[in-house]
């Protein structure tokens, strides 16, 4: 019994270290997800804070961003797992990336709307006065703040599903090396027609 449990671990890998792989791999996207969102976030929080400050109003949210980048970082992580844009994966990528930077916004929407009402009733405050503050009040701020985040998720995506078409690697040399080092598929000359 011993032999054929051994002869099956030996076909299938060691359990552990695909699992541990999965696990690295894992934590590595969620470190990437939870940065972008961090600087993302903290970046509306600073925003919020000068546009306080200049009307005289205290701040007193800036752990704000740390604590939404973790929870939808993670979030995102199960997201991905979930694949919500199947459906139109088969269309060019362009309708993927817009989608699931779409469908994240409306779900960081909601949850910033969520955040703020509880936020507002723990310190006693009127469930008006919660949902005032979004973008700095009304559906002007909300579809404010809604565009920005969409436009803020739009390169987030395209990296990630442009380097799972092409290949991390070929993106990196893309980016990051000048176009006589492009091994194929060289960029045309500035201002050339195709």
């Amino acid at each position: 019994m011993d032999r054929d449990h051994d002869r099956t671990r030996s076909r299938a890998g060691p359990p552990r270290a695909g699992m541990l792989t999965r696990l690295l791999d894992q934590f590595r996207q969620y470190a990437v997800m939870f940065l972008y969102l961090l600087i993302l976030f903290g970046l509306f929080v600073l925003n919020e804070r000068i546009v306080l400050d200049q009307h005289g109003l205290t701040f007193a949210a800036s752990g704000f961003a740390v604590i939404n980048a973790l929870v939808l970082a993670k979030v995102m992580l199960v997201m991905e797992d979930l694949r919500p844009a199947r459906f139109v994966e088969r269309r060019p990528l362009v309708y993927v990336i817009v989608f699931e930077a779409l469908l994240l916004t409306l779900f960081f929407l909601v949850f910033h709307v969520v955040e703020r009402v509880a936020m507002s009733l723990w310190h006693g405050e009127s469930l008006d006065r919660s949902l005032v503050t979004i973008g700095g009040g009304g559906w002007a701020g909300v579809i404010c703040v809604s565009l920005i985040l969409f436009i803020s998720l739009l390169p987030y995506f395209a990296f990630k599903h442009l380097s799972r078409a092409i290949g991390i690697e070929r993106v990196k040399t893309l980016l990051f090396r000048p176009p006589d080092e492009w091994t194929s598929g060289r960029a045309p000359e500035t201002g050339s027609r195709p």
